[in-house]
């Protein structure tokens, strides 16, 4: 507890034990007993009294502090001393609960609001100062010591140090980091000084936008939020209106004296008091929202996790999201030449290019590129590269390249993007280039179908063959392959038809090339979204790792919070429905009444803290 709800705690205990005081203190008294009583209810309620009087002088009168105050003030006044004081003190015992559900809530969300670096050790004219991150300009080099957080977005060039990423992905196990290694904002750097120089502004860095992010998660209501606040701005002036013909009517048609009435008014306002549901369904959606922060899972809004609750359609982008996005040679057929001749032809002719495919050729040579050997280097559209190695023009590229060079080539039977290699007009053989499937994708995509999905989808812009051996071996229900931005924007569009109509459908990609297919689907799920700006801004939900298993945890999280929010609902209407008419017909007491709001208020707040706890079974 913090300090405010400590001193809660004490008023509490210290009215609790004044109320059995007067309670068992020897009558006759030489004054009216109010006077006695009065002690523990301004103790306990005069907070409440005065947000109360504050409140109706600012124009805002239907609210719970309102409804406690009349009609506590209201049982003093017709003699019910130790009801109006145990109604204030029970009703301050659900407020405690709820301060501390909410800051059990926060303490999640609020770990990751820690990430935000206070200051940044910058090197300007050989010193090293201590400034705020927004003072470091872009291009600057930053001094990061062991123990220390990374403060700006950047890149290694002096160091080695492993990084703990657990603020931002949920994950324990740290990072490695070296020479030329990017690092992001909001890591722990754990062993070795690092410096780095920075490629962003603090405002434009990851820490930032994630921040951001996280301090407006709770301007975006789900609907069951959106109902409660239109329910409590209706309901409220409504119970107070029929506590006011409750106490009216009956007396003026002969029903009984007006003392009466007037008790069972006040009980029915304790009763109609709607901290259950006012308190318990935001704190429900609030606590989902910190229990899927802990995971590494940032969902913008509780709408969205209300959404993702209703999954029905899975997309997935193949590249960086199933796939690791990093291309490797996995086979070399050479027809005329050794295979590290093939190679080292291929790496030469492609030695210009910033293409995937012409690095990984460089990486799998792995030796220093002489470029006196290159000369009259032309990038073919589409189809490859054309270059003079060592006087002789080489060309590397694919099957169409090679039709135009009139060149007999033949397919590989393995799966993977083929780069063919030939020498004036000679075939020399091909190389194949593959991108590996992440380690979880095929337990993601189990996991979903077991969870209720009902189709799973691959869009890629990749070959027909590639996309389907992929498709396989992940058990996807669909795949669609050499497609464009735009066609996967119409892949989409067509499977929006297909949904139910309270259906979801979610597309998951990588954020970066993906923006208009992520912003068209139900819900857009950014992948590997680890320093992706694009994905941040893109998304409704990140997942700050690679994983796309985190995509069913989310889902499943997801389903829980809406699962404890509607219980909430159900719970706390059905039991006010039931107290409410037996303070009508005058069956319940200012003892019931109390548990009638209290008592529920405090179960509902106890349910709801469940959305914040991540189960291990999902």
């Amino acid at each position: 507890m913090n300090k405010k709800q400590k001193k809660t705690l004490l008023r509490i205990i210290v009215a609790a034990i004044l109320l059995a005081v007067c309670q068992l203190w020897p009558t006759p008294l030489p004054f009216p007993s109010i006077f006695l009583f009065l002690i523990p209810y301004f103790i306990i309620g005069w907070d409440i009294l005065w947000k109360a009087i504050r409140n109706i002088a600012n124009g805002q009168v239907f609210d719970e502090n309102f409804l406690m105050a009349i009609a506590t003030v209201g049982a003093l006044a017709i003699g019910e001393c130790p009801e109006a004081v145990f109604v204030m003190l029970f009703y301050q015992v659900g407020e405690l609960f709820q301060n501390v559900a909410v800051g059990r809530s926060r303490q999640s969300i609020a770990a990751l609001m820690d990430i935000r670096p206070e200051e940044a050790n910058v090197e300007r004219d050989g010193v090293v100062e201590t400034v705020d991150p927004e003072e470091v300009a872009v291009g600057e080099t930053i001094v990061i010591k062991p123990g220390e957080r990374v403060p700006i977005d950047g890149v290694v060039l002096e160091g080695a140090s492993t990084l703990n990423t657990a603020a931002l992905t949920g994950e324990s196990l740290p990072r490695d980091v070296t020479e030329g290694d990017d690092v992001i904002s909001g890591c722990v750097n754990l062993s070795g000084l690092l410096r780095v120089r920075t490629t962003k502004a603090f405002e434009d860095s990851t820490v930032a936008k994630i921040l951001d992010l996280v301090e407006n998660s709770t301007t975006k209501k789900a609907k069951a939020e959106q109902f409660i606040t239109r329910f409590a701005r209706y309901y409220t002036p409504a119970v107070v209106i029929g506590a006011v013909l409750l106490a009216v009517l009956p007396p003026l048609l002969g029903g009984g004296e007006w003392s009466k009435w007037f008790e069972q008014a006040l009980i029915f306002l304790v009763i109609s008091c709607p901290c259950a549901l006012v308190i318990s369904v935001p704190l429900t959606f609030f606590g989902g929202i910190g229990g899927c922060s802990k995971a590494g899972i940032l969902v913008k809004g509780s709408n969205y996790l209300e959404a993702l609750a209703r999954a029905e359609i899975v997309v997935f982008d193949k590249t960086g999201t199933l796939t690791q996005g990093v291309f490797n040679v996995t086979a070399i057929h050479p027809d005329k030449c050794p295979e590290s001749r093939l190679l080292e032809l291929a790496a030469l002719a492609e030695s210009w290019s910033n293409h995937p495919i012409a690095r990984s050729l460089r990486d799998a040579w792995n030796q220093e590129i002489d470029d006196s050997r290159v000369g009259n280097v032309a990038e073919i559209a589409g189809r490859g590269v054309k270059a003079d190695v060592d006087d002789v023009t080489i060309y590397v590229g694919n099957d169409k390249l090679m039709e135009d060079c009139g060149v007999s080539w033949h397919p590989c039977h393995h799966v993977g993007t083929t780069v063919h290699v030939a020498a004036q007009g000679e075939y020399l053989g091909h190389i194949v280039i593959s991108d590996a499937v992440k380690p979880d994708a095929k337990q993601a995509i189990a996991d979903l179908k077991r969870s209720g999905v009902r189709k799973t989808v691959m869009l890629t812009g990749d070959a027909q063959e590639v996309g389907k051996a992929v498709g396989a071996e992940l058990g996807l229900d669909e795949v669609h392959a050499q497609l464009l931005p735009a066609d996967k924007v119409e892949r989409v569009e067509a499977l929006l038809t297909e949904k139910a109509p309270k259906g979801v459908l979610v597309f998951v990609g990588d954020g970066i090339n993906d923006a208009p297919v992520l912003s068209r689907a139900d819900v857009g799920v950014a992948m590997g979204a680890l320093g992706s700006d694009a994905a941040i801004e893109a998304a409704d939900v990140v997942l700050m790792d690679d994983k796309p298993s985190k995509l069913s945890q989310a889902i499943a999280m997801a389903r829980k919070t809406l699962r404890i929010a509607n219980q909430n609902i159900v719970f706390a209407l059905a039991v006010k429905a039931v107290f409410l008419l037996m303070g009508i017909f005058g069956v319940a007491n200012m003892w019931e009444a109390t548990f009638a709001d209290v008592g529920v208020s405090v179960i509902a707040i106890l349910n709801a803290t469940r959305a914040l706890k991540i189960d291990k079974n999902i």
